[in-house]
């Protein structure tokens, strides 16, 4: 799929088929977001991938949403300020900014594999990390349930809702 095809027809998917996602396809989406541009290339991100039975339930107790309840993969994305880029001229760390853009590069690749998700940012955070004690040391920026599309998803009636060119760009 043609890189402006896959940012035109993503939409956040919140219905899911059972079928599973093979690995190859789970590889290529986790190496887009590993090869993702970090500051300075510091890369102080880390990414979770749940798909046993086990661990997905407890994700899900986390983010209880029924239209999880099919996915087969939930991909938790995390960083770090530990190693992080700080601008020095205000000590902005800059570690949420490079987990979200490794986030991004992960959703875009999910859509350019004929796949969907959505960017899953309501999650109770403290439960997440008491159920799974490796991911304590990071800041989780997102929950990103993986899988094939029902045949039915379809946008939200939000999709669309876009600012005009004029409101949402300024040339100075």
């Amino acid at each position: 799929m043609e890189f402006f095809d896959v940012v035109k027809e993503r939409f956040s998917c919140r219905k899911f088929s059972a079928q599973p996602v093979e690995d190859e396809k789970l590889e290529k989406i986790l190496e887009a977001a590993r090869i993702a541009p970090t500051a300075k290339n510091a890369q102080p991100v880390k990414i979770w991938v749940i798909k046993s039975p086990d661990a997905l339930e407890k994700i899900k107790s986390a983010a209880p949403f029924p239209w999880l309840k099919d996915v087969p993969v939930i991909l938790a994305v995390g960083g770090t300020t530990e190693g992080a880029f700080v601008r020095p001229s205000d000590n902005r760390n800059f570690q949420d900014v490079d987990a979200t853009i490794v986030a991004t590069h992960l959703m875009l690749a999910i859509e350019a594999l004929g796949l969907g998700t959505t960017w899953i940012g309501m999650f109770d955070e403290p439960k997440v990390k008491n159920l799974f004690p490796e991911m304590k040391d990071y800041d989780l920026v997102a929950l990103f349930p993986v899988g094939y599309k029902a045949d039915d998803a379809q946008p939200s009636d939000r999709h669309e809702k876009r600012k005009s060119k004029d409101e949402f760009i300024k040339i100075l």
